[in-house]
């Protein structure tokens, strides 16, 4: 049974908050958290345009501050869910063997959440963050 999940990106200030946010009002109660497989953004609050986003949306991002992924969180957590295939890749290195990992949109055929960061496409990101998130709040509920 799945009580706890992990969101990871690349530097916890985009992507991983939003999917953070999006989970935690799909799936109350459950202890959603998020992480980044690089150390740039340590402490540091979720990028601008994607507090923006995602409050147009109804999700509060202001809160959340960025910081790496631990060896700790592949015990504390059941289920940690990468953005794209680099991040799985990575965390799968750094992971006890039989750590529950898979891609965050897994529940909707798999593939990336392309970073916005990069892209600039903020809407485009939380579209399909929310459609995963409908996906795993199915999933998880059965």
């Amino acid at each position: 049974m799945t009580h706890s999940i992990l969101c990871v990106c690349l530097g916890n200030i985009c992507r991983s908050p939003t999917a953070e946010a999006v989970l935690r009002a799909r799936l109350p109660g459950m202890r959603i958290d998020s992480a980044g497989t690089g150390d740039w953004h340590i402490g540091k609050p979720p990028y601008p345009p994607a507090i923006d986003a995602a409050a147009a949306r109804g999700y509060d991002l202001s809160t959340q501050r960025a910081r790496q992924v631990t060896a700790a969180d592949f015990t504390a957590f059941d289920l940690i869910l990468a953005m794209d295939e680099q991040n799985l890749s990575d965390l799968m290195r750094m992971a006890p063997q039989g750590t529950r990992i898979d891609l965050f949109r897994a529940p909707v055929g798999g593939g990336a959440v392309p970073d916005p960061y990069y892209t600039g496409d903020f809407d485009g990101a939380l579209d399909l963050i929310e459609a995963a998130a409908e996906g795993w709040a199915r999933a998880l509920s059965t």
